[in-house]
């Protein structure tokens, strides 16, 4: 698998000559969206790395269906690879993708296009206030839009849960709550129509993976940390969370700590709106 993260340094050098090193030439993707500010295009205008195409969350990486679909479901393929086209990804480019929260929300883009087959996507670490910290120039406006790519995407390349797989999952093996603790609990339920978690998931907030600076923990931190949630050596883990977006940051955690992350996409919003499946409340998985 290709590098997962990159620096602000690093990416630097890569728009200075073009390409990574070891990589392909660079396409840089801002994915700014927040649950309560999902438009990120005025942030974007505002100040972005430069060349860096924006990236709607809630179009172009996501469909919009009935809500037992959940409220982030995949995109059609074809609809990404056309998305994909027009930031002009090309096979073999590098393509970085952030964010202004942590890579939180920017994190889904990376595992979408890597679950599409795009090979070389990489998470600036510490996000955007990375790249202003290092002293580097923002660029305001909207980006020149580049010439259409020509990559090819098919799903496949990254392992998932679907709905009917879930519970049985969760028996067997490590299902991991990437949401606030308190949204497990069942405390409060801001967007979804039932509070709680699926049966026997583990709770662990995907906040808990970076420090105050938006950078991942180190690699020896997060093993640490999974190995503590249940676990071990060559198990494939599950993850969802509220849609399907902070999961794709659990998953890039779960990565980094040498795990195989199986993403229930639908997450929450899908589960909690099939009224025949059970919901768990309180702090224990069960």
């Amino acid at each position: 698998m290709a590098a997962i993260l990159t620096t602000a340094e690093e990416l630097h050098d890569a728009l200075a000559t073009g390409r990574y090193a070891d990589g392909g030439p660079v396409r840089v993707l801002d994915v700014r969206w927040r649950l309560d500010r999902p438009d990120g295009r005025p942030d974007h205008r505002a100040g972005h790395i430069p060349g860096a195409q924006y990236v709607d969350l809630d179009h172009d990486l996501a469909a919009h269906g009935a809500p037992t679909e959940g409220r982030h479901p995949l995109p059609p393929i074809e609809a990404l690879q056309q998305t994909a086209r027009r930031w002009g990804i090309d096979e073999g480019d590098t393509v970085v993708v952030y964010d202004d929260l942590k890579n939180m929300s920017s994190a889904r883009a990376w595992w979408l296009l890597r679950a599409a087959g795009a090979a070389d996507v990489r998470l600036l670490d510490g996000a955007l206030t990375a790249w202003v910290e290092a002293g580097f120039d923002l660029e305001e406006g909207d980006a020149a839009a580049p010439a259409p790519g020509s990559i090819s995407l098919a799903y496949g390349a990254m392992p998932t849960l679907a709905l009917d797989q879930v519970a049985s999952f969760a028996d067997d093996g490590l299902l991991l709550d990437a949401r606030a603790g308190e949204r497990y609990r069942g405390e409060v339920e801001p967007v979804d129509p039932r509070a709680g978690h699926v049966p026997g998931a583990v709770s662990a907030p995907t906040t808990e993976n970076v420090g105050d600076d938006g950078r991942f923990r180190a690699l020896a931190d997060l093993r640490s940390r999974f190995r503590m949630l249940g676990a071990e050596d060559g198990m494939s883990v599950g993850v969802y969370c509220g849609s399907g977006v902070t999961a794709a940051h659990q998953a890039v955690a779960l990565t980094l700590a040498g795990f195989e992350p199986r993403v229930f996409a639908g997450s929450w919003s899908q589960w909690s709106n099939h009224p025949e499946l059970p919901v768990a409340t309180g702090p224990e998985p069960r």
